[in-house]
Parts: structure tokens; C-alpha cells; sequence
């Protein structure tokens, strides 16, 4: 509860610019862990800006959120821009989204399936003004740590680019 009282002044100044713009925003969490939506659902109207998403934590959830064929990730790995594009790019159209936001990380505490280092996340963000990516490594194995940083991480991605 800390971590989303400290972002909300954040969320409401997302929200405050999407509403500006007359846009929505779907979110694909990762390493995250939902932690990414629950920050702009933290907003009340959020319907006005925030559509949906959901945590892809699993091959399955991944197959439902996105709905693309699985050779559609055929070379890539977890935590790299391309796949956290790639999932940017399928929220947003899935969820008819202007902005797709997603994070696709390695938070520790355990092996990532694809060898990334724990402490590794890659925020995505597709929308009217291009793509966007930024990347973090903390270098940590402390998982809660991490999963806060990355929403931050996340969450300072949407928001520098409504402010370009």
C-alpha cells in the first residue's frame, strides 16, 4: 500500500494527460505483478483513461491477453525490447488502446525461464507518438525492491512521453 500511495500523485498526473488528450491506456504487466494498473487504477473516473490489461505471468496468459500465435515470439526472450514491444503493441490493439504500456522483467528470488539476470526489466510503450523503451537493472535479487522499481520505471516511461 506504501508503494501506491507514493505513485499516486504520479497516476493522477498520467490521468490528468490522457484525459487532456483524449486517450486510453491498456497495460500488460509482467514482473510487475499488476502493480503497474493497480498505480492508475489508484484514480478515481479511471475508466475515463485506463481500458483494461492484465499480468502476464504465464505462456497461457500471454496466449489469451494477446492473442497471437505463438511463433509470433518465435527468438525472442524475456526482459528485451522486442518482446516487451511485441506485447505493447498487442495490448493496446486487443483493448483498443491508444498507449499499450508493458513490462516484461526477471524480479529474482527464483531462475527466470529465459536466463535473464534477476534486477532486469524492460518497459514498453506504444502509442500516436512512436514507440518507446527504458530499461532497468538494478542488480538486485530482492524481489519486492524490484517490482517496485519497475513499476516506477513503467509508470515514468508513460508519463515522459504524454509530457513530449
Amino acid at each position: 500500500m506504501d508503494l501506491l500511495r507514493e505513485l499516486h500523485p504520479q497516476a493522477l498526473r498520467i490521468a490528468t494527460l490522457l484525459r487532456a488528450r483524449g486517450e486510453k491506456v491498456a497495460v500488460a504487466d509482467g514482473a510487475t505483478g499488476g502493480l503497474i494498473a493497480a498505480t492508475l487504477l489508484t484514480v478515481p473516473g479511471a475508466l475515463d483513461f485506463f481500458v483494461g490489461g492484465g499480468v502476464v505471468y504465464s505462456f497461457r496468459a500471454r496466449d489469451v491477453l494477446f492473442a497471437l500465435p505463438r511463433d509470433a515470439f518465435k527468438g525472442m526472450r524475456g526482459a528485451s525490447e522486442d518482446y516487451a514491444l511485441l506485447q505493447a503493441r498487442a495490448i493496446a490493439s486487443n483493448f483498443h488502446a491508444e498507449w499499450g504500456l508493458a513490462e516484461s522483467g526477471s524480479v529474482g528470488g527464483s531462475a527466470h525461464p529465459s536466463g535473464a539476470p534477476a534486477g532486469r526489466s524492460v518497459a514498453a510503450l506504444v502509442g500516436p507518438d512512436g514507440d518507446h523503451t527504458r530499461l532497468i537493472e538494478t542488480a538486485s535479487d530482492n524481489r519486492i525492491a524490484n517490482m517496485a522499481a519497475f513499476t516506477r520505471n513503467a509508470l515514468d516511461l508513460l508519463e515522459t512521453a504524454l509530457l513530449a
